[in-house]
């Protein structure tokens, strides 16, 4: 530096800071322009109210509105502590709303030098925009790295030398002052761009001969006009950081703001100078914007950025046992998972290591976004054996996620203990496409089949109770009782006006009921002939099915017959998978109907009072639970719905949050959008057919296609092949190239195609490879499917390879998926219950007609009066064949279907036939076996030593 003004030049602060914040203004809109939903906010929290931090304050939040940023100041007590204000902090850290989070100092004198440590260090990393956190400090001062913020004092320092264009590279450099504010940082970002940097403080001996060899001087040693003009050298760029006041009389405040160099003096020799007030000031709020902007877009692009981090198979040649796959592979922690896939901390509700629930607030946090793409899991009609539906779901979502990188969410029920110890087995998939920990998916999980089993069995002895009672007491003790008087006060309980206004009396004071009136209210008077409402076991018990209650004196001979279903057949599972919310489900449950009383009208778990007590046992299944595939990709798994007797869905919810994790923002290119895999129990004609009439009108969702699978194995059976019986090997027929019998079994796949179809939704076959299928056997099947109408048909290999092996799977959905859904319903509600049940029986089946038995007509009737007449329709019947009975294979025609009674779901919103001889309780087996290992309970064990569990599949 060789040239020596007269005259310094007044590096304007604020002119700088003043097109730092225009250009912020600009970016901001510009990226709104892209993505309106992109709005920065800055967050100052403030404890107590000191003047000089208020004002501060202000200015902030002044240049915050200037430019675009949302603001908000969170004030605190004065004597607020240091945890008090970490806890304020760890909400913001939580908040994704929140770009940049500024905790105002000092907090008070009974705050500690630890305890303000401890509040700085609260914030997280990534938005500490003021740059105070031991993270960003730290980097700061490495080479091999930089901070995600810098201190904005510091950065208005270099900022004002790059804007003189004297070049920092080489020069010699003094900085006065240590502090971790200013002088360390301002050393370390200097020492960054290659000055020579000596660093004074107040024991720095020979202060005015090491400045006088300066070519930059930074002054931040906080005593008024300490470096004299004397000590500058001739040339030298000189920033002011200090803030004095010093007495004025010209002032109205009686007091001036100077530096710490004597400017005039100073001003005398440096090229260039700081002037205080309207230098270093102004620019820290600017870059303080500038930060808050540069988090903002940080997060934005952090959360539609998340990638799963896939988990590596060790793929054997030779396809182990399931329980063997899944011991074998370590799951990442759902903590992870959650992070990855976007979720807040604040929404995840661990249950050990590897499976959380889910709170539905994520759904209000993301309702702006568009959802991802819908996909329907559904099959082709299947052997006992099962042909891979969930196996399929679950590959396809570990091909889209973690080979292709595509948001993708698969959507399965939990699994009843019932098929786990009998026949078919659990429902976590197989081979190298399952859901882990598979053990714990199987058994118990979040425990919610065991809170549905115990709202229905409340629900069974409340209603039995209220017989009793009511057919062992006069009208006036009955009353005396349900309305009781307390410390001499009648009250009638919340839940009792729904029954007055049902029955049209609107006083509220228990004592001003007429006799005529409390015979109304306190006698349900049910007629024990049209119970409907079973008690539930989770277990497969034939002999359950069919039981005596009220055997014990102490009943005095009030027997009835009765039965028990299984847990997930309850009407309460089909609430869970159907409802929408809790305050929902609080109404869908207090609305199921139990029985009819002899007056003709239905009973409801409100009339009985138990509404509410039910919602309380399963106030926490609302929430989906969340586990991983082998390969670390998200899996929903909530609520079991019986798919013989129910709707056979997972739930709602479980798939709105899918969709809303997988959505896309505004202005995201297509390339982004996720999937959710959602899977219909059994065959298409089952699982699909309510999953579109049923579920889809609850939900208002639209799905864009239906992925049915298919295997030769079950297409051979459907073209004359030999029984195939669980636990016995499979005839030749199944392990041999079988070209005649395969092409006529494509005979059902191609009904199934041609009824999906008939909802507007587009078709995808997957055809889910064995070891023994032939490559002729799979060509033919494809070539089968595609011409009978679907829009893609693929061979998968997903059971022995993973993902991997659903790469073409997954590539023909995305194509497929293109466009908008062309979904549409089957039938209209307010036809008749009748009409409606002939519909899905001649659209989807291919029956002649239906046949009602004198109790189903007179069931149709009963609920025609009560009002229930516009419900859709649930079919129960079994899953081997499209008509009622089991025995007939492949495209039956022409048949007749017997109606054997119509059972009313009133809360889930269905009602449900019977057809033929279904059962809703299954049985176990001589000895059960468990997919293709044979195995059954008698394996079922737990190893002494590691305590895992053995045996299971």
């Amino acid at each position: 530096m060789t040239s020596t003004p007269k005259t310094a030049k007044v590096i304007d602060g604020t002119l700088v800071a003043k097109s730092i914040r225009e250009g912020v203004a600009e970016k901001i809109k510009t990226f709104q322009s892209q993505y309106p939903r992109f709005q920065p906010q800055l967050v100052i929290v403030q404890a107590g109210e000191r003047p000089d931090s208020s004002v501060y304050v202000r200015m902030k939040s002044k240049a915050a509105e200037e430019v675009g940023i949302k603001f908000t100041h969170v004030p605190l007590p004065a004597e607020a502590t240091a945890d008090e204000v970490v806890e304020v902090v760890k909400k913001l850290n939580g908040n994704d709303q929140v770009s940049g989070i500024l905790v105002q100092l000092p907090l008070g004198p009974h705050v500690s030098e630890a305890g303000v440590r401890a509040v700085t260090e609260a914030i997280s990393p990534e938005k500490d925009v003021d740059g105070f956190h031991a993270y960003n400090i730290g980097y700061l001062s490495s080479r091999a790295a930089s901070p995600l913020f810098v201190p904005c004092t510091p950065a208005a320092v270099i900022r004002l030398l790059e804007s003189t264009g004297v070049p920092i590279d080489g020069a010699n450099a003094v900085v006065l002052g240590r502090s971790d504010i200013v002088g360390n940082p301002v050393s370390s970002l200097l020492r960054s761009r290659h000055a020579t940097v000596t660093q004074c403080h107040s024991r720095t001996k020979n202060i005015e001969e090491i400045v006088k060899q300066a070519d930059i001087v930074v002054a931040a040693i906080g005593q008024t006009e300490f470096v004299k003009g004397s000590w500058i050298k001739p040339g030298a760029v000189v920033i002011d950081v200090g803030i004095n006041y010093v007495p004025d009389e010209t002032k109205k405040s009686g007091q001036r703001l100077v530096g710490d160099v004597e400017y005039v003096s100073a001003a005398a020799s440096a090229s260039h100078i700081t002037p205080v007030p309207g230098g270093v000031g102004p620019m820290t709020v600017a870059l303080l914007m500038e930060s808050v902007f540069k988090s903002a877009v940080y997060h934005w692009e952090k959360a539609r950025d998340a990638k799963i981090k896939p988990l590596k198979l060790d793929i054997k040649a030779k396809v182990p046992s399931d329980i063997e796959i899944a011991m074998a592979q370590t799951p990442k922690a759902v903590t992870q998972l959650a992070q990855e896939i976007g979720l807040l901390p604040d929404e995840l509700e661990s249950y050990g290591k590897y499976k959380a629930k889910v709170e539905l607030s994520v759904l209000d946090r993301l309702a702006h976004r568009k959802d991802g793409k819908y996909i329907v899991i559904a099959g082709i009609t299947p052997t006992p054996l099962g042909e891979g539906k969930s196996t399929t779901t679950i590959g396809l979502a570990q091909a889209l996620g973690a080979h292709l990188g595509r948001p993708a969410f698969a959507c399965v029920r939990q699994p009843s203990q019932g098929p786990t110890f009998g026949i078919k087995g659990g429902a976590a998939g197989g081979g190298y496409s399952q859901v882990i920990p598979m053990d714990e998916f199987n058994l118990h999980l979040t425990g919610d089949i065991h809170a549905v089993t115990a709202a229905n069995n409340l629900l069974a002895a409340a209603l039995d109770a209220r017989i009793f009672h009511e057919a062992t007491q006069s009208d006036k003790a009955l009353y005396s009782r349900l309305v009781p008087s307390k410390k001499g006060k009648r009250e009638f309980a919340p839940l009792m006006f729904k029954r007055l206004k049902k029955l049209g009396i609107d006083k509220t004071n228990p004592n001003d009921l007429t006799p005529e009136e409390i015979n109304l209210f306190a006698r349900l008077d049910i007629d024990p002939e049209t119970i409907t409402w079973n008690r539930v076991l989770d277990t497969n018990d034939r002999f359950l099915r069919k039981v005596t209650l009220g055997r014990n004196p102490t009943e005095k001979g009030h027997e009835r017959e009765a039965g028990f279903d299984i847990a997930v057949a309850s009407e309460c599972m089909a609430v869970l998978a159907l409802t929408t919310g809790l305050t929902d489900m609080r109404e869908r449950l207090g609305e199921m109907v139990v029985a009819t009383s002899k007056r003709g009208d239905p009973i409801t778990a409100d009339d009985i009072g138990v509404g509410g007590a039910l919602a309380v046992l399963m106030k926490d299944t609302v929430k989906p639970n969340l586990m991983q595939t082998l390969e670390g990709t998200p899996v929903f798994v909530h609520a079991g719905p019986f798919a013989n007797i129910a709707h056979g869905n997972s739930s709602i919810l479980a798939d709105r949050v899918a969709l809303k994790l997988a959505g896309t923002e505004e202005g995201d290119s297509s390339d982004r959008v996720g999937y959710v895999l959602t899977e219909g129990g059994f065959g298409a004609d089952m699982g699909m057919e309510k999953f579109c009439n049923i579920k889809c009108r609850v939900s208002g969702l639209k799905p864009d296609a239906t992925v049915i699978v298919a295997t030769t194995r079950a297409l051979k059976m459907h073209g004359g092949g030999p029984e195939v019986t669980p636990g016995k090997p499979l005839a030749d027929t199944y392990t041999k190239e079988d070209l005649v019998t395969l092409k006529e079994g494509c005979k059902n796949l191609v009904r199934h195609i041609q009824n999906s179809r008939k909802f507007g939704v587009k078709v995808i076959i997957a055809i889910n490879q064995f070891a023994s299928d032939t490559p002729a056997e799979l060509e033919l099947v494809r070539q089968e499917a595609l011409a009978g109408g679907a829009d893609a048909a693929v061979v998968s290999n997903h059971w022995a390879e993973g993902g991997a092996g659903a790469l073409a799977l997954a590539q023909a959905v995305i194509a497929t998926c293109e466009g908008e859904s062309g979904f549409k319903f089957l039938y209209d509600l307010n036809l008749p219950i009748e009409e409606k049940i002939n519909i899905i029986s001649r659209e989807i089946y291919h029956a002649a007609g239906i046949e009602l038995s004198e109790l189903a007509r007179t069931q149709v009737e009963t609920y025609t009066r009560q009002g229930y007449s516009n419900l859709p329709i649930c079919m129960a019947k079994t899953q081997y064949s499209f008509s009622h009975d089991p025995s007939l294979k492949n495209v039956p025609e022409g048949f007749t279907i017997p109606i054997r009674e119509v059972r009313l779901s009133a809360g889930a919103g269905f009602l449900y036939p019977i057809l033929g001889d279904m059962q809703t309780m299954p049985g176990l087996g001589t000895r059960p076996a468990i997919s293709r290992d044979n195995t059954g309970f008698w394996e079922v064990g737990l190893d002494p030593e590691s305590g895992r569990v053995v045996g299971l599949f």
